[in-house]
């Protein structure tokens, strides 16, 4: 059993490793992924083992909280709130700074200060006014006090820990030195300090918040795409209801300009229907009375009757929606190497950040100064940049994906594709139509043929059944093979039609119906990009050499697999495999699902069966070639997203703790303020963000 739940009060990486794997522990969880960038928890779990009502009460342990999934994006609300939180803050860190930094520009500048509040003159009131400022904006900041303290006190610190210890250190030192004013004596404060790290650390979840709901537009955009009412036709009369009442079997009327209510069948009528919103085509697709419709679609220029067949969660767009959002909640293997890390880094900072502190006071016997290192190096090593260098990106990437027409099941997914050098595609309904014609018949087997090719479902048999336009006769014992063909009784003679479309009456050769299947307009171009990027292009098929290769040709495909029966079509996967390919395959019918399992990505065409889909990590929703060359793109732009956002969150903390920690004081260097590195480490987080953003900027 699979659920998924909202986590509340996760801030960095650090965060999310510590749910997953407080709850990756419980007995009965097989399987736990926390996206930090979501702020979601999957789990599947055993419910003989374990309940859901157990891992909610393992996440409220750990310290975090947990909200059922919403429909609403959380981010806008989360924005909301930090924003007015950093407008408490700052409307007090302003006069702050101005009263605390005010006497001590550079280049000798001054601002003026009230006589009352002369740091010369009144210090003790300079003292209090900087405390009576600070104090509200700790209160605005009160979160990370709560959440950090609460983490350390349990042993697994995060960043709310570094923040909440790192101005604490310096409130205390503060509150210390305003009593030894009190006693007549100079001294040190960092009320600024320690308020302009909340302020800053605000601002930077603050954009945070925005980013990630900029990388969550994909999903939002299809969610808000759902029509709201529907109109049902009942006894004559017209009635419109919430589309959340509609029943299976409704029959419902679709007006020009509106939105197809639910998934069904057009009964009656006739219009065009942009279904750009599902399969990224923009050219609109007629309808007619037999055809299948899907919720969203918009009708641009008839009147539709039409028969309820799937509503609710069961319609397409509610499937690629739970499609798109489990393909953001997971984890792609690149992200491994940064949960790991993520879970000891902050333990490690804590050491650090203590030893060098103590190392610099025995040094120097200046506490001052040995503070201001310790707060540096605290507030410097959030981990935010680096827990948010994956999600972040495999979120605008799905999403991104979606727009086009393809979607991409997972981070494992996404991942997979830009390593693909082979691509198999299997012929009928993937590189041609799927709609063969019958071009020539040798024999008088047409009736016979067609009789019973009607009972079955394959392409070629809807050919011959449509090619032949007199009566059929009754047939007994039929039986169809997968791969192999059908046979039956028919008028009292044993009839059995082969691969290629050869027919047998009574076990001798009768005669034989050529039919040939178009390639897809777009088959070429796809194979000649594929081919332009260093991917090899193989055919397979079951079909005869001589068709096979004649299509294969006319798309420009050298290698071809022929007459290869189904269930040997995985196999042929694996003998490619062996030879070290790395395997995509592309296919459509029931019979490619092994093939597509096997394969290192599975590619299925939207336009197939339910089975080919199911089985495929990558959707094709247009059922267009070209899409496969797009997919292993986006594939290829992402990942070098994540890599970028990875190799600057390891390079910003790599230079950032030392430079935090004093080296360049020892050359004679200037110490890092903490105020500075609290604008760095929020600066780290955002601009990660907004590098993942740039992927929506793929074509």
């Amino acid at each position: 059993m699979r659920t998924t739940l909202q986590i509340t009060g996760m801030t960095c990486a650090s965060c999310s490793a510590r749910v997953e794997k407080a709850v990756g522990r419980i007995d009965g969880v097989t399987f736990c992924a926390v996206n930090l960038a979501t702020e979601r928890l999957t789990a599947d779990f055993d419910p003989q083992k374990t309940t859901l009502e157990e891992i909610k009460a393992r996440i409220e342990k750990t310290g975090y909280g947990w909200l059922e999934i919403q429909k609403e994006a959380p981010e806008k609300t989360e924005t909301k709130t930090l924003r007015k939180k950093l407008l408490l803050a700052a409307a007090f860190t302003v006069p702050l700074l101005y009263l605390a930094m005010g006497h001590m520009l550079p280049f000798g500048w001054t601002l003026p200060l009230p006589e009352a509040l002369h740091p010369e003159h009144h210090p003790l009131r300079f003292a209090l006014a900087q405390l009576a400022l600070t104090l509200p904006v700790l209160a605005a900041g009160a979160r990370f006090y709560l959440v950090g303290f609460r983490a350390l006190w349990q042993r697994s610190p995060n960043m709310d820990s570094l923040i909440a210890v790192g101005t604490s250190a310096a409130m205390l030192y503060s509150l210390y030195e305003t009593t030894r004013i009190a006693r007549g004596n100079a001294a040190h404060l960092y009320y600024e300090t320690a308020a302009v790290i909340i302020t800053l650390i605000l601002l930077g979840k603050m954009l945070e918040a925005r980013s990630k709901g900029r990388t969550g537009e994909a999903i939002q955009k299809l969610m808000g795409l759902s029509p709201k009412t529907a109109i049902v036709l009942k006894d004559g009369r017209e009635t419109e209801i919430p589309v959340d009442m509609v029943a299976v079997g409704d029959i419902l009327l679709s007006k020009p300009g509106g939105k197809i209510p639910v998934d069904g069948v057009v009964t009656d009528g006739a219009a065009a229907v942009d279904e750009s919103m599902l399969t990224g085509e923009s050219l609109p697709i007629d309808k007619k009375p037999g055809d299948r419709v899907y919720a969203a679609t918009i009708n641009q220029n008839g009147v539709l009757c039409l028969r309820a067949e799937k509503v609710g969660e069961d319609t397409a767009l509610a499937q690629i929606i739970k499609l798109v959002e489990e393909a953001q909640g997971g984890k792609a293997p690149i992200a491994r190497l940064a949960d790991r890390v993520a879970g000891v880094f902050v333990p490690v900072v804590f050491c650090i950040a203590v030893l060098v502190a103590a190392a610099w006071f025995i040094a120097r016997r200046d506490l001052p100064y040995s503070l201001t290192i310790f707060i540096s190096v605290l507030v410097i090593a959030c981990p935010c940049a680096l827990g948010l260098a994956t999600p972040t990106a495999i979120m605008v990437g799905t999403g991104k994906g979606a727009e086009k027409g393809i979607l991409i099941k997972g981070g494992e997914a996404l991942e997979t594709a830009h390593i693909i050098d082979t691509v198999v595609l299997d012929k009928t309904g993937t590189v041609t139509e799927g709609k063969p014609e019958v071009t020539a018949v040798e024999g008088d087997v047409l009736q016979l043929a067609a009789s019973l090719e009607r009972l079955s479902e394959h392409p070629i048999a809807g050919a011959v059944t449509r090619h032949y336009v007199g009566e059929t006769l009754e047939v007994k014992n039929f039986r169809s093979v997968a791969g192999e063909g059908v046979e039956g009784d028919v008028g009292g003679r044993h009839i059995k039609i082969g691969r290629g479309v050869e027919v047998f009456i009574d076990g001798a050769y009768a005669g034989k119906i050529t039919v040939r299947d178009k390639p897809k307009p777009t088959s070429r171009e796809a194979v000649e990009t594929l081919r332009k990027m260093g991917v090899d292009v193989v055919m397979i098929t079951g079909d005869n050499r001589a068709a096979a290769e004649e299509a294969a040709r006319e798309v420009g495909i050298t290698r071809v697999l022929s007459e290869v029966f189904p269930r040997d079509k995985a196999c042929e996967i694996q003998r490619l495999q062996a030879e070290g390919r790395k395997v995509a395959m592309v296919g459509d019918g029931i019979n490619d699902a092994p093939a597509l399992a096997q394969a290192d990505l599975g590619v299925a065409i939207g336009t197939g069966t339910d089975v080919a889909m199911e089985s495929a990590q990558i959707v094709l929703m247009r059922g267009d070639l070209r899409d496969v060359p797009t997919a292993i793109r986006l594939s290829k732009a992402t990942i070098r997203n994540i890599r970028q956002n990875l190799f600057w969150a390891f390079c910003y903390n790599a230079l950032g703790i030392p430079v935090a920690a004093g080296l360049l004081t020892l050359f004679g260097g200037p110490m890092l303020s903490p105020i500075i590195a609290a604008a760095a480490m929020s600066l780290s987080s955002v601009s990660v963000l907004l590098n993942a953003l740039r992927l929506k900027r793929f074509h």
